[in-house]
């Protein structure tokens, strides 16, 4: 126990508080992540690249490689413009990733 000299120098100090879900607290996670249920039967987490998505339950994806440095255990991303997943609507930049034609 510290002596009042102690705590008069130096006071006590808060506990930090625990953040439950460390995922959720930068942008890039917040754009989607899918529980992927492969045909093999292995059930692996995808990250769905881009703003919004079409993506519902048991919607049929493509998935690739390629991990995700934010995201702890995601070593997959969802093709997007293959089979259920749409592309990114309004993309002009970087369409070949987002599955978004050329646009006028």
């Amino acid at each position: 126990m510290p002596t009042v000299n102690q705590l008069v120098r130096k006071g006590r100090t808060a506990p930090k508080a625990r953040v439950k879900t460390p995922a959720l607290r930068g942008a890039p996670q917040k754009r989607g992540v899918a529980r992927v249920r492969l045909t093999n039967g292995m059930e692996v987490g995808a990250y769905i690249p881009g703003e919004g998505h079409n993506l519902q339950e048991h919607s049929v994806v493509l998935i690739r490689g390629g991990r995700v440095r934010d995201l702890p255990g995601f070593r997959y991303k969802v093709v997007r413009g293959g089979l259920d997943a749409a592309g990114v609507g309004d993309r002009r930049k970087g369409r070949s990733k987002y599955g978004a034609k050329r646009g006028s």
